[in-house]
């Protein structure tokens, strides 16, 4: 999306600002295990969170931001959504953070490396945070603050249970990361370690960046590597899949089959990307095959969006 003229900076830092309060807020409520309101005192419990997940958006959007700059693609500085606190919804205390190009993107080369840069910086960030949250796991103590009954018997009997969807990468980490005698958090308790939740989020948002569709970040990866034709049937092909994964969890929810298998979410999301973000890429002016590195970095960003996915990224059931 072109922009036709400057804004103030100063929107960008007043939008960072209030999703810096949101997101601490955010955490006070996922670290804690209760909802506000709370003492100012209270609120540095959110700070582990919210600092590591502007962390995170950050890597992402300045990895596009500066990726524009050196192929000299105008482009915004990113602006962060912010997320407000809904009593009873749980939110993630902000909805993301976008940049947007001033001018055109003139080739597939620059196409390719703006788009990739986004989601292989905020991989990293998302790499070195679960890393920092699985080798710094709190003891049992810290469970037992929250859920005091947590190894009891009756502990989660005939309650909502809220579970995050387990991905490779995050099983895998947890493997290699954390020992056979320490308490290792399952799904259902993992949003309330910041270092983990925020891990799993930033995972959850790559993946959904890498969907090869439209002018998603995966979409102008597939279609710089593969041109317009192979991008579209690429792309509908993903769709499909989406579609189906959220009518299984639409079912699964409204019929309460319990396979916990698809996400009604990803309905949501397709009916987004097919309105809004359109299936098909735009072509560009100067298409040229990429060269071999930029390929095996493509093929890796790919790799990145099977590692992350998550069918049934949330889980709610009764017990």
């Amino acid at each position: 999306m072109i922009l036709p003229k400057k804004r103030s900076p100063l929107i960008h830092l007043a939008l960072f600002i209030i999703t810096f309060i949101t997101t601490v807020i955010a955490g006070a409520e996922w670290s804690s295990g209760t909802l506000g309101p709370y003492e100012f005192s209270e609120l540095r419990l959110g700070l582990p969170y919210a600092i590591s997940a502007l962390l995170f958006l950050s890597f992402h959007e300045f990895g596009h931001y500066f990726a524009a700059k050196y192929h000299n693609v105008k482009t915004t500085l990113p602006y962060y959504i912010p997320f407000p606190p809904i009593p009873g919804f749980f939110n993630f205390g902000t909805m993301g953070a976008v940049i947007r190009t001033r001018s055109e993107i003139k080739s597939n080369k620059a196409m390719f490396d703006i788009g990739i840069a986004g989601p292989i910086a905020g991989f990293i960030a998302c790499l070195s945070i679960l890393i920092y949250g699985f080798t710094n796991l709190p003891g049992e103590e810290y469970i037992l603050a929250i859920h005091p009954d947590y190894f009891t018997e009756e502990y989660g009997q005939n309650v909502i249970n809220f579970e995050f969807g387990d991905t490779i990468l995050f099983m895998v980490m947890r493997k290699i990361f954390t020992t056979p005698d320490q308490f290792v958090p399952p799904m259902s308790e993992v949003y309330h370690y910041p270092y983990l939740c925020v891990g799993w989020f930033g995972l959850f948002v790559t993946a959904m960046n890498m969907v090869p569709v439209g002018q998603l970040d995966g979409g102008h990866i597939v279609y710089s590597m593969f041109g317009e034709k192979k991008q579209e049937a690429i792309s509908g092909i993903t769709m499909l899949l989406l579609i189906a994964l959220g009518v299984l969890g639409t079912l699964d929810a409204f019929l309460e089959l319990n396979f916990h298998f698809g996400w009604s979410g990803w309905l949501f999301w397709s009916l987004i990307l097919y309105f809004f973000i359109k299936v098909k890429h735009p072509p560009v002016r100067d298409f040229k095959p990429l060269n071999k590195s930029r390929l095996i970095l493509g093929y890796f960003s790919l790799v990145i969006l099977l590692l992350s996915f998550s069918p049934s990224p949330f889980v709610i059931s009764l017990y």
